[in-house]
């Protein structure tokens, strides 16, 4: 079932890592329900051009360069926000690396990358538009964590492990703000088809290696994600706190 389309005129949004994949598509889907968006990632040319694209088709966008594990910066992200659209409502914590490495070669600089952006990266952001939530007592923050948090998957463990974290962060936050009348949520993804993973769905062999590993037998498309994230961000959700939506194709359940 695909969840009911949210309008969200008059809200204002910040997605990380929103440059490209799932995020610029999340960001997207906010700018078509009338959301403002303000789009932060290290890649400056790739948001401008997302802002040009939603101006275009009529919508309010921001483009804001950003370092999502510098605590200055993060706070660079949301005051720009506010002082261009006078608010924010919605969090999307999209910014994340991953590191493919056994264990034992894995560097303590490798591992603090991952987790700095994964984990640390979603803290700052929280805590930043947190104030301005709390403050007005309603908002949103959606947090993307992983399948890859739900299973043993070998040569990953900083990112199961920092996406873990993501979701005991979301169900600690739910709690700490549920009488403020913001709700905390996170979404699972499994493996979607994006411009991210172009490379690996042009390898035959490998694309069929990875759809084999999912019971759907297919790849999901960045639609079926951003539906879920548009609920989440609006008034169906305001009963909904704590909770993580996986969204995998059955992946994690085999």
């Amino acid at each position: 079932m695909t969840p009911r389309p949210e309008n969200l005129e008059g809200k204002v949004a910040i997605v990380t890592g929103a440059g490209r994949g799932l995020g610029r598509a999340m960001a997207k889907g906010l700018v078509d329900a009338g959301a403002a968006v303000t789009v932060a990632a290290r890649t400056s040319a790739e948001l401008e051009s997302f802002v040009a694209d939603a101006k275009a088709a009529g919508g309010q966008a921001l483009a804001c360069s950003t370092d999502i594990t510098d605590e200055a910066s993060v706070e660079r992200l949301v005051d720009a926000t506010v002082e261009t659209f006078g608010r924010v409502d919605i969090l999307v914590n999209n910014s994340g690396i991953v590191a493919t490495t056994p264990l034992i070669e894995q560097s303590a600089d490798e591992w603090d990358r991952v987790v700095a952006t994964n984990l640390r990266g979603t803290f700052l952001a929280t805590r930043a538009v947190g104030r301005h939530l709390v403050a007005q007592r309603s908002g949103k923050v959606i947090n993307i964590a992983s399948n890859f948090a739900l299973q043993g998957v070998a040569n990953h463990a900083a990112y199961s492990a920092s996406k873990a974290g993501v979701i005991a962060f979301t169900r600690s936050m739910a709690i700490e703000w549920a009488r403020d009348n913001i709700q905390v949520n996170a979404i699972a993804p499994g493996y979607f088809a994006t411009s991210l993973n172009a490379d690996m769905r042009a390898d035959a062999d490998m694309a069929a290696k990875v759809v084999r590993a999912i019971p759907a037998r297919r790849m999901g498309e960045p639609e079926e994600l951003t539906s879920w994230l548009l609920l989440l961000a609006g008034s169906a959700s305001d009963f909904m706190t704590g909770e993580v939506i996986v969204i995998d194709g059955g992946q994690s359940v085999r």
